[in-house]
């Protein structure tokens, strides 16, 4: 299975009526766990172990619930490593992550789980991989209203689709439609992978093309979409581009290279993470997170209870 061990409680299906339309979440687990741990003051467990940024998240995702958001998943990289490094050597890795950071992935996975959310921990796969998959999936349900994609990261920016399908900024609270995503890249989601393609993605570690920059690339492909119907002979563009023979003649030296690295931007929607969007249900923690909270803090222990337990009634009610 490469999604890790998936902790997805699978439902028993069920029949939408037309007046139940649902909100999907799905956060990004790997960003959320750096965000809070660079945000916040150090804390330990009971052995000593430094876990304030899992704390974090528990207490944002549990906020989440409070205010109504109780169909979520959280994908994490359980592996920083994925198929994509043995396409391009310089894909990103886990070198340069604080080892305090690194640990907390499993413990993360470990008390989500136990809080009862659906969590995929992406072994082969990316946890873009398995927010992609999961927003194809979702969508297409017919009780679905809405998917959104909890995160700031451009990559996921190719899954917007119209305001079915949107990407949110949770540390902003900024909400990022289709029409969202040309206004902040210039081009439709669909470009999003060419987009890379051309400017590179220093946080995934490939570099695109020399000279290619985000106005050239949008003004590009906003007028071809992809890589593909560029022609070779920037002559034949019917679109003002500065540099645009410099930019053409390495195009068409780079090419394989462009194509390359659009599928490293390419994320994967074929992933099986779910079965049933009943999957993503919260239904109120197992009885594995007393003494999992218990662990991560004793003197909060009873309060993240009381909350989650308060949250689990309101839900089932």
């Amino acid at each position: 299975m490469t999604t890790g061990n998936s902790s997805c409680i699978y439902g028993r299906g069920r029949i939408f009526s037309r007046s139940i339309r649902l909100k999907i979440y799905l956060i990004d687990g790997t960003y959320e766990l750096f965000r809070h741990y660079y945000a916040l003051p150090s804390a330990h467990d009971v052995n000593g172990m430094e876990v304030a940024a899992v704390r974090g998240v528990l207490a944002s995702v549990l906020g989440m619930i409070k205010e109504g958001s109780t169909y979520i998943g959280v994908a994490t990289d359980h592996i920083i490593e994925s198929f994509r490094n043995g396409l391009w050597p310089g894909y990103k890795t886990s070198d340069g992550i604080e080892p305090e950071l690194w640990a907390q992935f499993p413990v993360l996975e470990e008390a989500l789980t136990a809080m009862g959310v659906c969590t995929w921990p992406m072994v082969e796969f990316e946890a873009d991989d398995a927010l992609a998959a999961a927003a194809v999936f979702a969508s297409h349900d017919p009780g679905v209203d809405q998917v959104v994609i909890c995160t700031p990261d451009k990559d996921l920016a190719q899954c917007v689709r119209g305001s079915k399908v949107v990407q949110m900024d949770r540390r902003t609270r900024t909400i990022r439609d289709e029409a969202g995503v040309v206004v902040k890249f210039g081009v439709p989601p669909e470009s999003i992978p060419d987009y890379l393609a051309l400017v590179g993605d220093a946080a995934d570690g490939y570099p695109g093309l020399q000279g290619w920059g985000a106005k050239s690339a949008a003004a590009v492909l906003a007028r071809y979409r992809h890589l593909e119907e560029i022609p070779d002979d920037w002559r034949e563009w019917e679109i003002k581009v500065t540099g645009a023979a410099r930019l053409s003649e390495t195009l068409t030296h780079n090419r394989s290279t462009a194509t390359l690295f659009r599928t490293l931007a390419t994320l994967r929607t074929d992933i099986p993470v779910l079965k049933s969007i009943n999957d993503l249900q919260w239904k109120g923690p197992t009885a594995g997170f007393s003494g999992i909270a218990q662990r991560l803090d004793p003197e909060a222990r009873a309060k993240l209870l009381i909350n989650a337990q308060t949250l689990q009634a309101s839900v089932t009610a």
